[in-house]
């Protein structure tokens, strides 16, 4: 694998600085300062200090998930091509669009964007503009980061490599990857990596400061604060990168077999990004960048955060401006094509949404059966209802990317709820609620 000569290693200094500004900012009064008083003055106080201890707490998500490289490391994806062409609305009708409420309670789609927690919402078909909303930290130019949505990016660059026989998805990742050979992985197929079925030993957790997540996991990607987490060097642990972690700590879960029940777990998505990385021989966000990001003609660059081993994150790293990420959406709307070049293959991207009753019997026997609305989980993609082509790249915090093929319409939004879970947030599925009904609107 070639050196990436991008890496940014400042962000490691970068980080130890801002725990050591602000430190103190974790253990503020019980009544948070307002978000708008986030880093608001030159330096900063300790209340208003973001820090990679914080920045994942709310209200501190308001302005660090707008400025997640400045937390951490980044790796940057360079645009490329002609610029997008969008036709803006002068005014929306969506706006006064009525959305019924979980609680029942009747809102209008103007005031549930404009609540504390958006940082950003915009509805799309074809290169019009329907309706665009920022709020808080966010702006048109403004990076946010994607969170989990970047599973479905990185799912979707594995396609190329399938499409190009260089990948079997019915071979485990192991005989790609052989340091997975003795990890829990080694029992498993690519696809049932893709589905999250991979009957793994490994539960995320991110409340529990004793789970492995918390002393493993996150501090190997690097997007989450262990004391002395980000300053430990290679040699001195013997989980550093998210690699080691994958290889030496991940384990099969011997209750269950692969393909027996959907379990989300973000290591999957790493394993797709280490798979990528190894049979291409080109670093994830390279590949990224020639053959997703600089074809698809994006407005502005994308950056993509990176662990402790200055590898980019698969699971949840990748960081672009909203109107970027629904141009993303736009180009899965139509079957990978931008214009004249089919930059994804179709058959990749339409195979997300051939459901079986597999699938379905999947979710149903998850541990989130009847707490989310979707019918199937598959190619690291949510699947609200395939016959009508509908579906979402979800990140934790409400990161949104819609796609509805019925109506056309692709919507993105960005977010920093209170709750992380998509599964149990309210907010977030209320606002998936008004993205739906925008689309049954345009049908």
């Amino acid at each position: 694998m070639k050196q990436n000569k991008r890496s940014s290693n400042w962000g490691v200094a970068a980080a130890a600085t801002l725990l050591l500004a602000g430190g103190a900012a974790a253990a503020v009064a019980s009544e948070p300062i307002g978000h708008h008083q986030l880093m608001s003055t030159v330096p900063p106080s300790a209340e208003q200090q973001v820090t990679l201890a914080n920045y994942m707490n709310y209200p501190y998500g308001a302005w660090g998930f707008s400025n997640s490289g400045a937390v951490g490391n980044s790796l940057h994806i360079a645009r490329g091509g002609p610029l997008p062409s969008w036709s803006v609305a002068a005014e929306s009708v969506l706006a006064e669009l009525t959305v019924e409420l979980e609680n029942g309670r009747q809102l209008s789609v103007e005031a549930l964007f404009s609540d504390d927690d958006s940082d950003g919402v915009i509805v799309t078909r074809g290169s019009d503009i329907l309706f665009e909303r920022y709020a808080g930290h966010s702006n048109r130019q403004q990076p946010h980061i994607w969170y989990s949505m970047t599973k479905s990016l990185v799912s979707t660059a594995l396609g190329i490599l399938v499409e190009q026989g260089r990948v079997d998805l019915q071979q485990s990742p192991a005989a790609y990857i052989p340091e997975l050979s003795n990890s829990g992985f080694a029992r498993t197929t690519i696809q049932q990596v893709l589905d999250h079925v991979t009957a793994i030993d490994f539960t995320e957790n991110y409340t529990d400061p004793d789970s492995p997540f918390a002393r493993y996991y996150g501090p190997a990607l690097a997007m989450m604060y262990a004391p002395g987490g980000a300053d430990a060097m290679p040699g001195e642990v013997e989980i550093y990168g998210v690699h080691d972690f994958l290889a030496k700590y991940v384990g099969a879960n011997s209750a269950l077999q692969p393909g027996e029940a959907f379990q989300y777990n973000s290591a999957n998505a790493d394993v797709i990004g280490w798979l990528i990385a190894r049979v291409s021989g080109q670093p994830l966000a390279d590949f990224i960048e020639e053959h997703i990001w600089m074809p698809l003609g994006t407005e502005h660059d994308g950056y993509i955060l990176a662990d402790r081993a200055l590898q980019a994150v698969a699971t949840g790293g990748m960081n672009s401006t909203l109107r970027d990420a629904a141009l993303f959406g736009q180009m899965v709307l139509n079957r990978g094509r931008v214009g004249e070049r089919q930059i994804i293959p179709a058959q990749w991207v339409d195979a997300t949404l051939q459901i079986s009753d597999y699938h379905r019997r999947n979710m149903r026997r998850s541990d989130r059966a009847g707490a989310i609305p979707y019918e199937a989980y598959h190619n690291m993609w949510w699947v609200l209802d395939a016959k009508r082509g509908e579906y979402l790249a979800g990140g934790i915090f409400g990161q949104t990317i819609y796609i509805d093929r019925a109506s056309g319409v692709v919507a993105a939004m960005f977010n920093h709820h209170r709750d992380a879970s998509a599964a149990t947030s309210v907010d977030t599925q209320n606002k998936l609620r008004a993205l739906r009904a925008i689309a049954r609107a345009l049908d």
